[in-house]
C-alpha cells in the first residue's frame, strides 16, 4: 500500500498568491511612462475622429449644397441674369429670404445722373467727387454688392479715421441686411460676412506708415472714401498693389473707387490725377501724375502700346439728389458757406483753391473749347524763359471788344534758347504774325562777354521786346481781366482749354504769405508770369478799333538796332 499522500486536484484560475511571499517589484523609465500617456491619448483621439468623421462629413456635404442654393437665390435678387428657382432651393433657405423671393422689392435705386454713370462704369479706377449731397457715400456702399454673390469676393472699403469709418458702417446696415438677408457684420473684425461667403472689410487709415498692414492681402474691389482727405497719393498707390484676384469671374472686375469733396490736404494730387485738362464722363488711358506718362504694355506684350487701364471722373451735383433737393434746406446752408467753401461744396469746383491768389476765376466761365481765330485780330506772344525750370510761352488775340483770348500754350524745360526759338517758329508757321511780343525783361541780362538770351533768340529770327515786371501791377491787372465788363457783363480775359499749364495755375498758384498783394513765388509760375507779361503790353491796353488798327501800322517790327532788332 502506498503511503504517498493524494495530490489535490488542479483548480483552474489565476492561483492565489501567497501574502507572505515577497512582493515583485520593478520600475518604468520616465521615457517609457510618457511613451505610455501619449499612446493612450492617440488612441482616444482615433477614436473620436473615426466616430466623427461621417457626421462632419455629412454636414460639409449640406453646407455646399446650401451654399449653391443661396447662390442661386441671390443671383436672382440682384444678378442681371434671368435665374429660374425651385421650390427645392427655397426649403432649405431661411424664412426670410423664402419671402424676399416671393416678394421682391427694391432696396437701392440709384439716381439719375452721375450716380447712375458711376454705378455702371467699367473702368478700373473711377473717381465720383464734386458738390457735396450727391450721394457719393451710398454709391460707394452699393458698388461692391454686384459680386457678393461670388463667394471668393473681396472688398476694401477705407476710410481716414475711426470717427468716420462709424459713420460709414452705420450707413451700411441701412442697405447690407436689405439686399442680402443673412448677412452679418463682425464687429470684432469690422467684416461683413455675406451669405456666400463674400466679404466687404471696412477699416481707417488714419497714418500713411500703416498701409503696410495690407501686405499680402488681396482684394477684388477697394474703395477709399473722401480720399482727399489723404495728403499724398502714397496709400493710394499701395492700395492699388493689392487689387487682385483668381476666380476668373472676378479677375475681370478688378476695381477701384473713390469719392471726395474738392479740396483737403490731398486735393491737389487727386486734381491732377483726374480732372486736370481731362474731360468728365470720358475714359481716358491711366498716366504717372509725376512725369505725365501713359502706363502702356511693353514692347514684348501682345498688347504692346496700349493703356494698362482706364480712368475716368464723374462730377457729382447736388441737384442730382431730389431728397436734399425736395425742401431746400440743405442748398440753403451750403449757399450761406463762405465763398471758398461754397464754391467747393456747392458747385462742385475743384479749381479753388484755399488761399488761392484769383478766387475769381472759374474753369465754366473763363476756360472755354477751341475755335478759329478770326485772322484780323493782332496776336501777341509773351513769354518766360527757363532752363532747368520751365519755359513758358503763351500766344493770345485781341478781339475788337479788347478781350483778350489765350489760345496757345509751350511748356518745356531744358530748352536752349535756340531750341526754344526753333519751337516758336515752328509754332507761327501757319499763324499770322504777332504784332507784338513781350519777353522777362531779365533775359537781356548778361553774365559775360557773350549775347544774352534775348539777343540769342532774335539772332535765329524770334525778336522780343522787354517785359514790364511790376509784379503787384501785373497781379492787378489779371484781376481786371478776369472780372466781367460792365457792358458786355462778359470776363476780358478767355483761355483755351489746351493751355492746360495756364489754366493749372491761374486757378491754383497761392498768395505769398509774407505779401498779400502778391503771388507765392515759390509756387509754379512759369505760366502765370508769362500770362502777367502779355497784360501789361501796350497792345493788350487799347480800347477801340482804331486805336489797334493804328498801333499795328506802327509796332510791326519797329527796328531800333540793326544788329539784335529791338
Amino acid at each position: 500500500m502506498d503511503d504517498k499522500p493524494t495530490e489535490a486536484p488542479k483548480k483552474r484560475g489565476r492561483p492565489k498568491r501567497d501574502p507572505n511571499a515577497p512582493k515583485a517589484t520593478y520600475q518604468l523609465s520616465t521615457k517609457e511612462r510618457a511613451r505610455r500617456a501619449a499612446t493612450k491619448r492617440v488612441n482616444a483621439a482615433k477614436k473620436r475622429a473615426a466616430k466623427t468623421s461621417k457626421a462632419a462629413e455629412d454636414k460639409r456635404r449640406y453646407a455646399r449644397q446650401l451654399e449653391e442654393k443661396v447662390t442661386k437665390v441671390e443671383k436672382a435678387l440682384v444678378g442681371n441674369e434671368t435665374t429660374t428657382i425651385d421650390l427645392g432651393d427655397l426649403d432649405a433657405l431661411p424664412n426670410a429670404v423664402a419671402d424676399l423671393v416671393g416678394e421682391s422689392e427694391v432696396v437701392f435705386q440709384p439716381n439719375d445722373g452721375p450716380q447712375t454713370d458711376f454705378l455702371s462704369a467699367g473702368e478700373r479706377d473711377v473717381l465720383y467727387g464734386g458738390a457735396a449731397g450727391g450721394g457719393k457715400s451710398f454709391a460707394l456702399l452699393a458698388d461692391p454688392l454686384r459680386y457678393c454673390h461670388n463667394p471668393n469676393h473681396r472688398g476694401l472699403l477705407l476710410r481716414r479715421t475711426l470717427d468716420e469709418l462709424t459713420e460709414l458702417i452705420d450707413k451700411s446696415r441701412q442697405l447690407y441686411t436689405k439686399a442680402f438677408p443673412g448677412a452679418k457684420f463682425r464687429e470684432s473684425k469690422s467684416t461683413w460676412v455675406f451669405p456666400s461667403g463674400a466679404t466687404i472689410w471696412f477699416t481707417y487709415l488714419d497714418k500713411d506708415k500703416d498701409v503696410t498692414r495690407f501686405q499680402g492681402q488681396a482684394f477684388n474691389w477697394i474703395g477709399i472714401d473722401e480720399i482727399t482727405q489723404y495728403p499724398t497719393p502714397y496709400v493710394w498707390d499701395y492700395l492699388r498693389s493689392r487689387l487682385r484676384a483668381t476666380d476668373p469671374e472676378l479677375q475681370q472686375h478688378l476695381y477701384m473707387r473713390c469719392t471726395a469733396n474738392p479740396g483737403g490736404v490731398g486735393g491737389w494730387w487727386v486734381k491732377k490725377t483726374y480732372i486736370d485738362g481731362l474731360e468728365p464722363n470720358k475714359p481716358f488711358p491711366a498716366f504717372d501724375i509725376e512725369t505725365g506718362k501713359e502706363f502702356l504694355w511693353p514692347p514684348s506684350h501682345e498688347k504692346a502700346g496700349q493703356p494698362l487701364f482706364l480712368r475716368k471722373f464723374v462730377p457729382a451735383r447736388l441737384t442730382d439728389n431730389p431728397y436734399l433737393m425736395a425742401d431746400g434746406q440743405y442748398e440753403a446752408m451750403l449757399r450761406s458757406l463762405p465763398e471758398v467753401e461754397r464754391k467747393r461744396l456747392l458747385e462742385g469746383d475743384w479749381d479753388v483753391a484755399e488761399g488761392a491768389a484769383f478766387p475769381e476765376f472759374s474753369r465754366q466761365r473763363h476756360v472755354v473749347e477751341h475755335f478759329e481765330l478770326p485772322t484780323n485780330w493782332p496776336r501777341i506772344r509773351a513769354a518766360d524763359y527757363g532752363y532747368a525750370s520751365p519755359s513758358c510761352v503763351l500766344w493770345g488775340a485781341i478781339d475788337w471788344d479788347n478781350n483778350i483770348w489765350v489760345y496757345r500754350e509751350l511748356y518745356a524745360k531744358h530748352l536752349t534758347a535756340e531750341q526754344l526759338a526753333d519751337k516758336i517758329l515752328e509754332a507761327e508757321e501757319l499763324d499770322p504774325q504777332p504784332h507784338y511780343t513781350v519777353l522777362d525783361s531779365s533775359c537781356w541780362n548778361k553774365t559775360g562777354f557773350g549775347p544774352s538770351i534775348a539777343e540769342t533768340m532774335m539772332r535765329v529770327g524770334v525778336r522780343w521786346t522787354p517785359s514790364d515786371r511790376n509784379r503787384i501791377q501785373g497781379k492787378m491787372e489779371i484781376h481786371r481781366r478776369l472780372a466781367d465788363d460792365p457792358y458786355t457783363k462778359e470776363p476780358r480775359l478767355r483761355i483755351f482749354s489746351t493751355c492746360t499749364n495756364t489754366v493749372k495755375q491761374l486757378a491754383g498758384i497761392p498768395l505769398s504769405k509774407s505779401n498779400s498783394e502778391d503771388v507765392d513765388t515759390k509756387a509754379e509760375d512759369h505760366a502765370y508770369d508769362a500770362l502777367r507779361y502779355m497784360l501789361m503790353t501796350r497792345m493788350s491796353g487799347y480800347a477801340s478799333i482804331h486805336q489797334q488798327l493804328g498801333a499795328i501800322k506802327n509796332q510791326v517790327y519797329q527796328v531800333q538796332d540793326a544788329t539784335f532788332g529791338y
